[in-house]
């Protein structure tokens, strides 16, 4: 029996729809995980990411829907995740309303919103074209992978950089780095706390919104209500299981990536297993990854907590 599993794994790992599948879902979590990395340093912990990327994912299909455009409903996609940011930022970081209730708040009230919106218009969608990189495209097992997807699939080839660009090399990002470390320190320095942790989470929305929009129009092709599935929440885990550096972060993306990947590829190639334990699999290895590396690693020292000037 032991020997069936190794073989099992082995003929899933030298399939090339395994890597294929594994990078798509990847992307998904990689857009969610970099902004989510960015609002973490700055001590902010936004459950809400999974609005972000359901509103996302649904206003991309009516950008597309009006205009027909995959571009423009990838920008609508993006502008989407901002407009939550802004509400998860202004009432936790405003009004100093509890970020954990906002977000949950928010989780419950676009999933509702987006339901009734996609029953109401039924938008037209579709997913955009392939576009392979030649030669890089031929590379055995990865390249299709990397190199053979749908053009969104290339942006966070830009968006990841961008991220580490404009935290590790920025002025900006050395104050957000400041504010979630140690807000008092960075106050009296003149560095404004609440506005940099505001900030960052619009960083988040913008790049969710991206996520949810390529998971429309570079994955599923088709709205509905149910499609962001869960997959904020283990973007967030793949933050902590990355110790809170990028790098770390897109390594738990592509581990969850493919882990979700093996779970469907394993049918595929004509393996009976329980459905109800391939489907719990994902998370999982999210739990005990977290479980395991969380506790090794620093997170920043004031991260999820409140703000308020002259206290320590």
């Amino acid at each position: 029996m032991l020997g069936d599993f190794f073989s099992a794994v082995g003929d899933v790992l030298s399939n090339e729809s395994t890597y294929s599948g594994g990078f798509r879902l990847a992307v998904v979590l990689a857009f969610v995980a970099a902004g989510e990395w960015i609002a973490e340093r700055a001590g902010t912990l936004n459950i809400s990411v999974e609005a972000m990327l359901l509103g996302g994912a649904f206003n991309s299909a009516l950008g597309y829907h009006l205009t027909e455009s995959v571009a423009i409903g990838i920008l609508f996609g993006a502008i989407a995740g901002l407009g939550i940011a802004i509400v998860q930022a202004n009432m936790s970081h405003r009004l100093s309303a509890d970020q954990f209730v906002v977000g949950l708040t928010l989780n419950i009230l676009i999933l509702g919103v987006a339901g009734f919106l996609n029953s109401s218009i039924r938008p037209s969608t579709t997913r955009a074209h392939i576009f392979e990189v030649p030669w890089l495209v031929d590379i055995p097992l990865v390249g299709p992978a990397l190199f053979g997807q749908r053009w969104p699939f290339y942006l966070a080839y830009l968006v990841v950089p961008a991220c580490a660009l404009i935290l590790y090399r920025t002025r900006w990002g050395l104050e957000v780095r400041a504010v979630g470390e140690n807000p008092q320190a960075a106050d009296v320095s003149g560095v404004p706390v609440l506005t940099r942790r505001r900030q960052a989470i619009y960083v988040a929305g913008i790049t969710s919104g991206l996520g949810g929009a390529y998971l429309l129009l570079g994955q599923v092709g088709r709205f509905e209500s149910t499609i962001a599935g869960g997959q904020g929440f283990i973007a967030i885990a793949a933050v902590i299981f990355g110790g809170w550096t990028l790098r770390g972060a897109m390594l738990g993306c592509l581990l969850f990536g493919l882990v979700n990947s093996f779970r469907l590829t394993l049918p595929g190639l004509g393996y009976q297993v329980n459905s109800e334990l391939l489907s719990s699999l994902p998370f999982l290895v999210t739990i005990l990854a977290v479980a395991v590396i969380a506790s090794r690693a620093r997170q920043p020292a004031a991260l999820t907590q409140p703000f308020v000037r002259g206290l320590n």
